[in-house]
Parts: structure tokens; sequence; C-alpha cells
């Protein structure tokens, strides 16, 4: 039985390094790439002279172009909405990622003129309203709507795709 040989502490040369494999692999956020590198830190542990200062170094790529926080809530939040979710659920994925408000102006604008067409495609893929083969009984309506409920769309949304009859697609509200 052969045993790994542990693996020697993180040094800001080391440290940086790791960052820099992480951007170049990944689309990220400021506060995915400080908890990566946190994660790192932690299971490996601190071999420098100084202690760690992490939050500088996310700063400095950032301020490279490596981060860049508006660009990757634009790019999260169509991905979500191609995969049919609404705006409260992409709002949450967002914060999860660490996104200020101050960075979310084109993503939320993005998923606003997006609502209806992201509910279609939740619609088109979970085969309800216009997709369903019939009309849902009582608890399967319930089923669907709380669905689009949980992928982030508002009631009225849920309610209007949910209750529309199989090969009528409703109409968008202005």
């Amino acid at each position: 039985m052969t045993s790994k040989r542990p693996r020697p502490p993180l040094d800001e040369d080391s440290l940086r390094e790791a960052a820099l494999r992480y951007v170049s692999r990944f689309a990220t956020s400021r506060g995915k790439l400080l908890a990566y590198l946190q994660r790192k830190v932690k299971e490996r542990g601190w071999g420098g002279e100084q202690p760690a200062d992490l939050p500088a170094l996310v700063e400095r790529l950032a301020a490279l172009g490596y981060v860049d926080d508006s660009q990757y809530a634009v790019m999260k939040s169509a991905a979500l909405g191609r995969r049919g979710y609404g705006a409260r659920r992409i709002n949450e994925s967002l914060r999860a990622a660490g996104i200020a408000p101050a960075d979310r102006t084109d993503a939320d604008a993005q998923v606003d003129a997006e609502t209806w067409i992201a509910a279609e495609r939740y619609a088109r893929r979970k085969r309800v309203g216009p997709y369903a083969s019939t009309m849902p009984d009582p608890k399967q309506r319930e089923k669907a709507i709380a669905a689009f409920l949980r992928a982030g769309h508002s009631f009225a949304i849920a309610r209007r795709w949910v209750d529309a009859a199989p090969g009528e697609v409703p109409e968008a509200e202005e």
C-alpha cells in the first residue's frame, strides 16, 4: 500500500499560480475566487512569511481583467435564463456567487427583458401548459405551479403558463 506524500503548504507564488490556473479554467466572480483560495489555504496550510492576503490577490486579478463580476453576472444570468429559470432564481444564484448589486445592472436588465421567454423555455422543458398532451388535474396543476415558483418565476406567470390549453401558447403581457 502506497501513501501519498503530503503536499507542501502554499506560499505567495504557489497561491498566485493556483489563482491563475483557476481563472484560466473557469469563468468566476471575485467572491467565488476568494472562496476557492480560502479553501486551498485551509486544505494545504500557509507557509509564507507574511499572512496570506487573499482579498488583495483577488483584487489584483480583477484589476488585470482576469475576473469581471459584471461580465460574469451577464453570462450566468443568460445561461440560467436559457435553462428557463426566473428572476428570483437567477438573483439568488448571483448573490451566492458574491456579485454585488452594483455589478448586476446589465444582468438584471437582461433578465427583465427575457422573463417571458425564460418561462416559455421552462414550460417546454417541463411539458406543461401548451406543451402538455392534456390539461392537468388539480393536483398536477398545483405541482406544476410549485415547480414554476421554485424555478424563480412569479405566480402570475406560472399560472398563465400552467393554465394554458395544450397547443395554445399564451400571449406575453406588455
